[in-house]
């Protein structure tokens, strides 16, 4: 929860939460959904539940390792990615190994602890590539290239590492306290009915909220709720769109 705060950029959110060129005329406002890769398990769910409300949201890919035992951006998730291409969804970086940046070193390096506990250290270069392949392996994928946009995992950032990805082109995109959606929380203290009855009582026009594809930890996953969760903000007056670009 802790790590998760600290990932919210105001910076961010203020140049989103002016945005109202994607709202349709009735709307009260406007929310931007965004999905992080995570293990998979419940993709394919989500996307139908996006697919009942008609609404497009951001993902961000990461070569994560899914409940199948292949990874997220493997060629065996080429089909799942292509339909959400296609369905008109956005697409933005996750990094490639999804690690965590951990803080800037001496000699312009920053300190990148990886999934297995370990750590290296990456110069501006090196973060440029950590973006840049979920980009080009999604094109081979769907021959579509991702959106000059990118979030960190955990929403953890340094300095170093938002200036090197904004020097090769990629924005950084973190999600309003009222958006984390609370899905990497353990079920047993955060129960589903409690974060569906919080967000929908907080999140408020301009928010970015944030959730993930499949979640390791939690025991009585979340992802079934963002059906009751979408519904209950659409009758409250809100329109979803992907993040812009600029």
């Amino acid at each position: 929860m802790a790590g998760a705060i600290r990932g919210v950029l105001a910076a961010t959110l203020l140049a989103f939460a002016s945005l109202t060129h994607a709202a349709e005329p009735d709307c009260k406002g406007t929310l931007y959904l965004t999905l992080d890769t995570g293990n998979m398990r419940h993709a394919e769910a989500i996307a139908e539940i996006l697919k009942k409300h008609q609404i497009k949201a951001t993902f961000f890919v990461a070569q994560e390792k899914t409940l199948r035992g292949d990874m997220a951006l493997d060629p065996s998730w080429g089909e799942f990615w292509k339909a959400r291409v296609a369905e008109g969804h956005a697409f933005g970086s996750h990094t490639w190994r999804h690690g965590s940046f951990r803080k800037d070193e001496a000699g312009g390096r920053v300190s990148y602890r990886l999934m297995d506990g370990s750590h290296t250290q990456l110069d501006a270069e090196q973060i440029c590539t950590e973006l840049k392949k979920p980009d080009n392996r999604f094109a081979e994928l769907t021959s579509r290239k991702l959106a000059p946009l990118w979030r960190a995992p955990g929403g953890r950032t340094t300095p170093r590492t938002l200036k090197a990805a904004e020097a090769c082109g990629y924005r950084h995109v973190a999600w309003a306290p009222a958006g984390f959606l609370g899905d990497e929380l353990p079920s047993e203290t955060y129960p589903n009915e409690h974060l569906l009855k919080r967000a929908l009582a907080s999140v408020k026009d301009g928010d970015i909220l944030m959730a993930h594809l499949g979640i390791w930890s939690r025991k009585d996953p979340f992802a079934p709720m963002l059906d009751p969760l979408i519904g209950g903000l659409k009758s409250k007056g809100f329109c979803f769109a992907t993040i812009p670009t600029r």
